[in-house]
């Protein structure tokens, strides 16, 4: 079981999670805790005048599943507006849930698939993609 869950794609994602520093001046800044398993990220964005992201960093203290989906998040979120972020956050919870049949169009997430039926890990693999579409809209707001 373990094996599976923790393949050597999610392992290698772990430790290559892209925007780790913090930014200094964010427009919004957004934490996120699992309380199942204490699991922690937190976003901190700026958007530009499109309500784009145009900076991010995170902080992530979390499985490697949450590091893993932390890292495919910040990969892809530069240029992302607040509700294509809302979109992937929602895309992914259904999947999750099972209510739907993929992660939607998010790139890599089907990588952690294993995932599934380990229903006390989906909080951690949820934070980093909350965390940033909550932040996304914040900043739009403030902005």
């Amino acid at each position: 079981m373990s094996a599976a869950l923790y393949n050597a794609e999610i392992l290698r994602l772990a430790t290559e999670i892209p925007h780790q520093a913090r930014l200094d001046a964010p427009h919004a800044s957004v934490e996120k805790r699992s309380p199942v398993c204490g699991s922690r990220v937190i976003v901190d964005v700026c958007v530009d005048s499109e309500g784009r992201i145009a900076a991010l960093g995170q902080e992530v203290r979390a499985c490697a599943l949450g590091q893993a989906s932390a890292a495919l998040m910040a990969r892809h979120a530069l240029g992302r507006s607040a509700i294509e972020l809302a979109a992937a956050r929602d895309a992914l919870t259904a999947y999750l849930a099972g209510e739907r049949d993929d992660p939607g169009d998010w790139p890599g997430l089907d990588i952690l698939a294993p995932a599934l039926p380990h229903k006390a890990r989906h909080a951690s693999i949820r934070l980093a993609f909350e965390a940033v579409a909550d932040a996304a809209a914040q900043a739009r707001i403030a902005a």
